[in-house]
């Protein structure tokens, strides 16, 4: 991985926190929303033989900020995310991912499930307690967050490849999560759904 980096760096802290050597904390603290100490993760080719995806990533975020991972196609950054996501499992190394938290898939089709828009950003909600009502609101504060809340009875089928991105982004907004990871946020959006 070639940079970690805050979008808005905070001024008692260094905009870079990916270190090459491993974090001294013990246990993760209140003030940081994640944190990786040596984290490993391999895959077995055909033969068996492990072939290193991550090597010895250490990194810890602090909570309530916005940050970026950058680096070139296949250095690790989607496989990152979905250990931190809880999707994969690293073979070696600690991780701490503040609850709740919610993952967007690169790919939307991955992620849009249901029907209609309404029904796709509530889904993420059913876990929760919330009356009908509750669930309406906050799909309808997600879905105006993204721009889409005039879509809320459209067919998912008939969506763009970016409207179905925005669908995502809503269902994961509306969970309002304590960690929110993004994978290649703006790969279907054109430059104004971006913004």
């Amino acid at each position: 991985m070639n940079l970690l980096a805050p979008l808005r760096p905070s001024p008692a802290r260094p905009s870079s926190l990916i270190r090459s050597n491993p974090l001294s904390r013990v246990s993760a603290r209140d003030d940081f929303a994640i944190e990786a100490r040596h984290v490993n993760f391999s895959v077995p080719t055909r033969q068996g033989a492990p072939v290193s995806i991550l090597k010895d990533c250490s990194v810890s975020i602090p909570a309530g900020q916005l940050w970026m991972l950058l680096g070139p196609n296949g250095c690790g950054k989607s496989t990152l995310l979905k250990i931190l996501a809880g999707l994969l499992a690293p073979t070696g190394g600690k991780v701490y991912v503040r609850r709740p938290r919610s993952f967007v898939f690169q790919n939307p089709d991955h992620q849009v499930v249901m029907p209609t828009v309404e029904a796709d950003v509530a889904f993420g909600l059913g876990k929760s307690n919330l009356t009908q009502e509750e669930v309406r609101s906050k799909v309808f504060q997600a879905l105006d967050a993204v721009g889409m809340s005039d879509y809320m009875q459209r067919p998912i089928q008939t969506l763009s490849g970016g409207q179905k991105q925005r669908v995502a982004i809503a269902g994961a907004l509306a969970e309002a999560c304590k960690v929110l990871l993004l994978d290649e946020l703006t790969t279907f959006l054109d430059e104004t759904d971006q913004q």
